[in-house]
């Protein structure tokens, strides 16, 4: 009988290829079983790490100064809304507006005589619901600087320094807030008769024999001193928002801020 060479079809080859594909797919998955516990455990987090490497979110120029915007508007909201209640200024001491220091001879001449102590406390306390009742109307003039911001102005400020928003905004809002500041000022020292004690106190120490007499303006003063305190509010919120984790209140702060942290 003749021999004869039986040349394997193509499906053959193809059908043992995949027999010897299962087999060793088979004894991977059984080494795979076999691992010790501990290795698998190693595997298991390096594939966790690698998996959150590639799915962390990422932040983009745009998305920062949305972040950057949102964080100023609370920041400045908030900032406002407590020191233009009813002792916002008056008795928080980082704030308070104090008798002015130009007029220091005043206040220490007048204390002197019978009733100047409650003249003093009289002035100072105006001066203060003053402060209190112009800050109201800070909000419009810092939310068009904010919303004005340039991306590179935002992706600065989120880089910069703890107290970058706040200067930013104090370079860029204090000619306009004062201009409009002011008028409010005068008004609500009218409104409280704070004018009226002041020249009450003044014309009191100008009677006294041998002094010089003063006449300081109190609108210029307070109004100096109300944008110092809301500065030092906003201030004080921009510094929470960037230390605290729980003062970002939306997905958008957590993640912009989350750039500042890592940087």
């Amino acid at each position: 009988m003749e021999n004869t060479c039986k040349i394997p079809s193509s499906s053959t080859v193809l059908f043992s290829c995949s027999k010897t594909n299962l087999i060793m797919l088979k004894k991977f998955a059984l080494f795979i079983l076999i691992i010790p516990m501990a290795a698998c455990a190693e595997l298991a987090q390096i594939g966790t790490e690698l998996l959150e490497v590639a799915t962390a979110p990422t932040v983009t120029r745009d998305q920062a100064a949305m972040g950057l915007k949102e964080a100023l508007s609370i920041g400045l909201t908030k900032g406002a809304d407590i020191v233009s209640v009813r002792d916002g200024y008056f008795k928080n001491q980082a704030i308070k507006v104090l008798f002015p220091e130009k007029a220091i001879k005043v206040k220490n001449t007048i204390e002197k005589i019978p009733g100047g102590n409650l003249l003093v406390e009289n002035v100072v306390e105006k001066l203060n619901r003053a402060a209190e009742d112009a800050a109201r109307g800070a909000k419009p003039i810092f939310l068009s600087a904010i919303k004005s911001m340039t991306i590179q102005d935002a992706m600065g400020i989120l880089m910069g320094d703890d107290n970058a928003a706040t200067d930013y905004l104090k370079r860029t809002t204090s000619q306009e807030l004062y201009s409009s500041f002011n008028p409010v000022i005068k008004n609500s020292l009218s409104k409280v008769k704070a004018l009226n004690a002041w020249e009450d106190i003044v014309n009191k120490y100008n009677q006294i024999p041998l002094v010089q007499q003063v006449n300081p303006t109190l609108d210029d003063y307070v109004t100096e001193k109300a944008m110092d305190g809301l500065f030092h509010m906003v201030g004080k919120e921009e510094k929470a928002i960037r230390k605290d984790p729980l003062k970002r209140t939306s997905d958008l702060l957590r993640k912009v801020f989350a750039v500042q942290d890592n940087r």
